[in-house]
């Protein structure tokens, strides 16, 4: 599953190098190394201009609630966020069919967190956290699809977005950690997963055995378990004394 990540880029870096648009407002976003669920996170759509359907569909930088809202919920938060979607059930499944034919995203991380137990002093178990990357430092997208939410009782208010995050089976060493993970879209696919003109991409929904085989995985300080920790040092490699842990 992907449940925390890290993301250091801002709408004005993305811009430039997708050749997007950002459409997030002008609120400062600074660097997240702590990226929960509920809060919002930086999207990647294209669509064309709403005053011009016709135009081609332009890539855009958009600020989402992680955590999917389907169209049809009637509130939001009165059950645990949506912040997942197996890419095996998500043609199928109520709240994200729809998103996956009209409105698929990817989700830029710089890396993302997984947990394992191991055991501790009197028989309790403990959570290790580990971050997993690309080992150049170049930034990964995650195919993630996204809802419009409109609340009833206030029909004029803005409407809410959210996205949900893909995940598949592990595989190769990412298998060691957790038996799930993001799904990390190639930028080979990119056009043809955001493409707003065609219905679903059952063909992409796969991971790329490529780009899995260049993550490094590292174990990381505990303090990332604590949600209001938010430093660059979460991501440093850390054994228990300061020394760095060899990869998996």
């Amino acid at each position: 599953m992907c449940g925390r990540y890290a993301i250091t880029a801002d709408p004005a870096m993305l811009a430039t190098e997708l050749d997007a648009i950002a459409e997030t407002g002008d609120a400062e976003i600074v660097p997240e190394y702590n990226v929960a669920p509920t809060t919002g996170v930086l999207t990647v759509v294209a669509r064309h201009d709403r005053d011009d359907p016709e135009s081609p569909a332009r890539r855009r930088i958009r600020r989402m609630r992680w955590g999917l809202v389907p169209s049809f919920a009637k509130e939001v938060g009165t059950s645990a966020p949506l912040i997942n979607a197996r890419s095996e059930s998500v043609a199928t499944k109520p709240s994200f069919s729809q998103s996956l034919r009209y409105k698929r995203c990817l989700v830029p991380m710089d890396g993302w967190y997984e947990w394992q137990l191991e055991p501790a002093s009197g028989g309790k178990t403990r959570k290790i956290p580990y971050f997993m990357s690309q080992g150049d430092g170049s930034r990964l997208y995650m195919a993630g699809v996204w809802a419009v939410w409109r609340d009833p009782r206030t029909p004029d208010a803005p409407p809410l977005l959210s996205t949900a995050i893909l995940t598949a089976d592990s595989i190769e060493q990412l298998s060691n950690v957790h038996h799930r993970m993001p799904l990390i879209m190639p930028s080979e696919r990119w056009d043809a997963w955001l493409d707003p003109d065609s219905l679903g991409h059952p063909d992409l929904i796969v991971p790329s055995t490529e780009v899995v085989a260049g993550i490094e995985i590292r174990r990381v300080s505990d303090k990332v378990n604590r949600v209001r920790n938010k430093g660059p040092e979460l991501v440093e490699p850390y054994d228990g004394s300061g020394d760095q842990l060899a990869l998996l």
